[in-house]
């Protein structure tokens, strides 16, 4: 099985995650949303799966920052095209392991997901 992490190199969260995840000895690559991006049609997928409410991080400084017409009326599409063009507004991290995606960090969730 191939897992993918997907997030900012940077991030407090993540830093967390990928030290759980080598402590675990778990291999994974790693996508950097700030250096590669994410397309519209990945995250349409992860709305699918999880809802556009859970992958946008409404409690971010930069969803924080945003103007509040950008904040008003938000649906799945408007979320998907905010998150597209500023990545640093998905929730951190998505774990993708394959079959399923895991949204944000909880050691006993990857405990469990990860074998």
């Amino acid at each position: 099985m191939t897992i993918t992490m997907y997030g900012i190199k940077n991030c407090d969260t993540i830093k967390k995650a990928r030290t759980w995840l080598e402590g675990k000895g778990v291999a994974y690559d790693f996508h950097d949303y700030k250096a590669v991006g994410i397309d519209a049609a990945r995250l349409e997928a992860w709305c699918q799966e999880h809802g556009w409410e859970v992958l946008l991080n409404r409690a971010g400084t930069t969803f924080r920052a945003l103007p509040d017409a950008d904040k008003q009326n938000l649906d799945q599409a408007k979320a998907i095209k905010l998150m597209v063009a500023t990545p640093s507004m998905i929730k951190r991290p998505v774990l993708d392991l394959g079959d399923k995606r895991l949204v944000g960090f909880k050691p006993d969730v990857y405990e469990g997901a990860v074998k």
